[in-house]
């Protein structure tokens, strides 16, 4: 079900297991991010935000920061969410965060995702760069993509 009230809060550990499920979902044909590596980020204390509708994990999204940049790590909603903002609403969070620390932050992005490409763009991000057979196994390639630093 889609409908309801989307909230954000910050992932915890027991969210991993509907991440990794909704990876599995997402990346078939790559190499979707492990239990493991999640854990890992949140231990790391890296800024990790989950969308949920009901208690249900829909998506999530992170990143990780320094006092010069910030890397936008991962975002994801789940299938029947997609195309409803959630996206968005989750790429908001992770730039204000950003916006405070005022740092340029990059990400790489799939050059067949049109839908968050241009999400990207009209938040003010820019091609930077093509990184060929990024992804593995398949081989895709990436943009590399930046948004100068901007101060709230």
């Amino acid at each position: 079900m889609t409908t309801g009230t989307v909230t954000l809060a910050p992932l915890q550990h027991a969210d991993v297991p509907k991440c990794h499920e909704i990876e599995l979902d997402l990346f078939p044909g790559e190499d979707p991010w492990s239990e493991t590596a999640f854990h890992s980020e949140l231990d790391r204390g890296n800024y990790y935000k989950g969308a949920y509708c009901d208690g249900e994990l829909i998506g999530y999204a992170g990143l990780a920061a320094s006092a010069y940049e910030a890397s936008v790590h991962t975002i994801a909603v789940a299938r029947p969410w997609q195309g409803k903002g959630v996206g968005k609403l989750l790429l908001r969070d992770l730039l204000a965060r950003v916006d405070e620390i005022n740092v340029p932050v990059f990400l790489e992005v799939r050059t067949d995702n049109e839908p968050a490409i241009a999400m990207y763009l009209a938040h003010g991000f820019e091609r930077l760069g093509l990184r060929r057979r990024y992804y593995q196994p398949s081989g895709a390639d990436a943009y590399t993509m930046g948004r100068p630093a901007h101060s709230v």
